[in-house]
Order: structure tokens, then C-alpha cells, then sequence
């Protein structure tokens, strides 16, 4: 075994029981982070109505916004409880993944980084989590790994 493979000794030995203990809820913590966001977002859409924001995504080019919305609302909304549940883990993030990117570089790149100035520093940022989500999967506290099978 290499020695990076043991991970760092901590400076503070002591903490060590600690870190042991957090560690493997750490990945809980993000996929729960990553899917109430998003299940917030998509609440935001449901709670406004599909045919109240249609004129928007209209106006920003896409044709049929109103069964586009009920897609975002399953990505979003149900596939964030999805996500921090760690249900279907990989499908909802990967759905994420592109979702965002369409988004960053199709909406926000223009403006630049800085979210400040309507650029893609969220969503970039968002992308990249739920990528990595989408590359791990729901990690050792998730129902996929209860049920034992993933999507």
C-alpha cells in the first residue's frame, strides 16, 4: 500500500475518531446539499405554475416551454429529493449535469463568471457537483444502496 493511500496523519491525533466518524457522511451531507437546492428550485416552478413562467421560456427561445417547465419540475423537483434520498442517484444527477450545462454555457457564459453580473458561477458550480454525484453515485447512505441496484 502507498503511503498516500492511507490519507494524511492528522495534526491534531486526537481529532482522528472524529474524522473516522464524519468521514462517511460526508457524501450524505453534499447529495442532500446538491437535491434540497434543486428541490427548491423546482418547487419554485411548481408553485408558480408552468403556464405562468411559459412566456419567459418563450421569450428566451424555447418552443413548447410548457412541457419543458414539467420536465424541469421532474428534474428538478423530484429529482432533488431523489438525489439527497439517493434514489435513482445516477439518472437524476446525470439529468442535473446536463440541465446545468445547457444553462451555463447557453444562458449565463456570456455575462461572464461572476454570478453577481448574471454570469455562470452558480451553475458551473452546480454542474460540477452534480457530476461528481453522477460519477459516485448515491454513496454508502443512499436507498440505492439499500435496495442494492442503481438506475
Amino acid at each position: 500500500m502507498f503511503e498516500s493511500d492511507r490519507g494524511p496523519k492528522p495534526l491534531f491525533p486526537a481529532l482522528k475518531p472524529l474524522y473516522v466518524l464524519l468521514e462517511p457522511l460526508s457524501w450524505l451531507l453534499i447529495r442532500c446539499a446538491c437535491g434540497v437546492i434543486l428541490a427548491v428550485h423546482g418547487w419554485g416552478k411548481i408553485s408558480r405554475g408552468a403556464e405562468a413562467m411559459a412566456p419567459a421560456f418563450a421569450k428566451m427561445g424555447y418552443e413548447h416551454p410548457v412541457a419543458l417547465i414539467y420536465f424541469l419540475i421532474l428534474v428538478e423537483f423530484f429529482g432533488g429529493i431523489a438525489i439527497a434520498a439517493g434514489l435513482f442517484t445516477r439518472f437524476f444527477a446525470a439529468a442535473v449535469t446536463i440541465e446545468m450545462a445547457v444553462i451555463t454555457f447557453v444562458h449565463y457564459l456570456p455575462a461572464g463568471f461572476s454570478w453577481l453580473n448574471r454570469g455562470y458561477e452558480f451553475t458551473l458550480l452546480w454542474g460540477l457537483v452534480a457530476l461528481a454525484i453522477w460519477w459516485r453515485g448515491g454513496g454508502p447512505y443512499s436507498l440505492d444502496r439499500w435496495l442494492g441496484k442503481e438506475l
